[in-house]
């Protein structure tokens, strides 16, 4: 892996550092990760919308959209959804149309994908519509002898809380989005365009390499036309390049705005983190000047009292935050205060460009520090791919399934599906 990835995220310290790692390889293949969505309601039988249910296997969401929509002859915005799946999983979730015989839907026959249920409500599914998911994970070429360490780890993210860093995926596949974030926010319009269209690494492969090394060489033109399919902004902002001689700026500007408050919403997510880094040992205590959040409401209010509050952190009714800095965002106090600021002098950010930055609401919010999985369970099998040991939890949404494995695991073994599970190909 580059070292920008690893500075992003793989060097992160862990609550469970006392176990030492036990190597795990995970989706080897799709049915080895299989998530299943929560909703935050049940369609209600009538309306003008179709709520319906899919079970996918090795597809990312928006791409069995996409071969629904082609079915059925319908625009993918027509489709209503409470959230991404992974694609390299067994994924269970509901989707919305409106306007569409619920037949036509019962009767889909597309390859990796299979309608489990459909019914009407009276509107349409959005993001964020969803109480939770369900996670069942087998691991394999792992050590089962190591079982009880495994418990352990397991004992300590269920009673102190799992540390909640965004990760792996919040930084893109090179690990740098944070970095073109950080070059956004700093006006700094060349490093950002440099990095996402060129600097080519370890991680990039095929056209997208190509891409790159065309960019670096100077020809934009070339790197353009070389952008696979899905890097239509990178290929825009060539053409960009090429038509102003090498304008950063032209590129720049080229470059879809929601993308680019993507890649600072990744710096923002990567402050997060270094403060997280900074507090890994208390994160199931609140001192003086924190910003506490009730898990029970959402709410957030400053810790004035310690002690006092002690009792209802180790119960897990509150928990400290770190600071995804924007223009609304409150600072915490204290040496909790001191902290997130020395971060902030120590990457030389005004944390006012937050709120300078045009065509982004950069709001900023406290985010906690910990999260809780429900319903956590351990077991160990063998089935005709060799011995495993499977890991079933339940999220609320926006906390990440990886950090879980990450702290029981410590060694992950690259993804990728085993040899003789091309059926899924």
């Amino acid at each position: 892996m580059s070292d920008v990835h690893d500075s992003a995220f793989d060097q992160l310290p862990f609550l469970t550092a006392d176990i030492p790692p036990i190597a795990a390889a995970i989706k080897r293949r799709y049915e080895d990760f299989m998530v299943e969505e929560i909703p935050a309601y049940q369609p209600c039988g009538e309306g003008d919308h179709c709520f319906f249910t899919i079970k996918k296997s090795g597809l990312a969401t928006m791409r069995a959209i996409s071969d629904i929509a082609e079915r059925l002859g319908r625009p993918t915005r027509d489709f209503g959804l409470a959230g991404l799946k992974d694609a390299r999983a067994v994924t269970t979730q509901m989707l919305s149309l409106e306007h569409i015989d619920p037949k036509r839907i019962e009767q889909l026959e597309i390859p990796r994908i299979r309608v489990v249920s459909v019914s009407r409500h009276g509107n349409k599914l959005r993001v964020g519509h969803l109480h939770g998911n369900r996670f069942r994970i087998k691991m394999r070429e792992i050590d089962i002898g190591r079982l009880s360490e495994f418990r352990a780890a397991c004992d300590i993210l269920a009673s102190r809380g799992v540390p909640n860093y965004f990760g792996q995926q919040r930084f893109g596949n090179r690990g740098d989005s944070w970095l073109i974030g950080r070059a956004v926010l700093g006006g700094d319009l060349a490093t950002a365009m440099d990095l996402m269209l060129g600097r080519p690494g370890p991680l990039d492969t095929g056209e997208m390499l190509e891409a790159r090394r065309l960019y670096e060489a100077g020809d934009y033109a070339g790197a353009a036309k070389a952008w696979p399919w899905g890097s239509r902004d990178n290929a825009r902002a060539c053409r960009a390049m090429a038509k102003s001689k090498g304008s950063h700026r032209r590129a720049y500007f080229s470059v879809d705005n929601r993308l680019k408050k993507l890649f600072v919403n990744a710096y923002q997510s990567y402050l997060f983190n270094r403060v997280l880094a900074e507090r890994i040992n208390e994160i199931d205590q609140v001192r003086v000047g924190d910003l506490a959040y009730k898990h029970d409401s959402g709410g957030v209010f400053r810790v004035e009292d310690e002690l006092a509050e002690a009792p209802r952190a180790t119960a897990f009714e509150i928990s400290p935050t770190g600071p995804i800095f924007g223009r609304k965002m409150t600072c915490a106090e204290g040496e909790t205060g001191r902290i997130e600021q020395s971060i902030i002098e120590a990457e030389h950010v005004d944390i006012d460009a937050f709120s300078a930055m045009k065509g982004m609401k950069l709001h900023g919010a406290r985010r906690p520090l910990r999260f809780r999985p429900e319903m956590l369970k351990v077991d160990s099998g063998s089935d005709q791919h060799g011995d495993y040991i499977e890991l079933s939890f339940t999220l609320s949404p926006g906390c990440y399934a990886t950090m879980i494995l990450r702290e029981t695991c410590k060694q992950l073994l690259e993804e990728g599906l085993a040899e003789d599970d091309g059926r899924n190909a």
